[in-house]
């Protein structure tokens, strides 16, 4: 059974010292999971006994696509109406607790490791009917028209029921659990984990027009950033912007595991003159 990393919240104490690791440039920014306290929770509208930490939206010069939240929903809590912009869509992916999630007339229970989407302009609702607290990642971005495109469907799946999909020439230490379906052009974004075992790496740096979020579920490891190394562990978040150049190596002793989103399959939007 693998675990992830769920923020608890609570303040250091006044002895602790300032100093930490939280950066933020004109390629990436990185929040560690120490940023994610009680003072720096949001709440919705429509959601009940709720918090969550926003820690990804769309800013103009950065990354415009995307906003991702670390949710957290007491036992009982949740929302009849939980996203109010209608052409937006949704990934959840279970980190803690039990979600009740219904789509139209579908109701699907996810557990740790439970990965969901749901189509813009869908009709759903989204309970905690357990005992623990809830929490997950909810990623949302507003889904991209293709001439002759329909929006996906509505769809669940989960981290254990995956078959990771291992990356060309590397024996199965770089993988990739993919849960939305490559070839299926209707997915304008991609979700996914990636596992690296102790000591792998991606050996070269990436740069690539995808914008990117990385959330670490598991492990350690140093990642290249544009110029710079940064070390990152469980309960991190890496924030990329087009075009940022990206490596890393794996520390160990446990595999390094993150949650991954980029935006895919649609032209470069072109602008227009006159």
């Amino acid at each position: 059974m693998a675990n992830y990393f769920a923020p608890s919240g609570g303040l250091p104490p006044q002895t602790d010292l300032t100093t930490g690791r939280a950066v933020f440039t004109d390629a990436y920014a990185v929040i560690p999971h120490g940023t994610m306290r009680d003072i720096t929770t949001s709440a919705l509208p429509h959601w009940q006994d709720t918090r969550l930490w926003v820690i990804a939206r769309p800013m103009s010069g950065f990354a415009e696509t995307f906003s991702q939240y670390v949710m957290e929903v007491a036992p009982g809590g949740g929302s009849d109406r939980p996203e109010a912009d209608a052409g937006a869509e949704g990934a959840l992916f279970v980190t803690g607790g039990t979600m009740t999630l219904t789509v139209g007339d579908r109701t699907e229970t996810l557990a740790a490791g439970g990965f969901a989407y749901v189509p813009p302009g869908a009709d759903w609702t989204l309970w905690n009917r357990g005992d623990a607290a809830l929490t997950f990642h909810w990623i949302r971005k507003a889904w991209e028209p293709a001439p002759g495109v329909a929006p996906p469907a509505f769809f669940t799946a989960s981290d254990d029921a995956v078959t990771p999909t291992a990356m060309p020439d590397t024996d199965g230490a770089w993988a990739t659990t993919r849960f939305m379906d490559p070839a299926d052009m209707s997915h304008d974004m991609h979700v996914t984990i990636v596992t690296l075992q102790p000591g792998a790496v991606i050996p070269f740096l990436e740069t690539h027009v995808m914008e990117h979020g990385l959330y670490v579920l598991e492990g350690k490891a140093v990642y290249a950033l544009n110029r710079d190394w940064v070390e990152v562990e469980a309960g991190d978040f890496m924030w990329l912007r087009a075009f940022c150049p990206q490596a890393c190596y794996a520390g160990g002793p446990g595999p390094f595991r993150y949650l991954l989103y980029k935006d895919v399959n649609r032209h470069a939007p072109l602008p227009r003159r006159g």
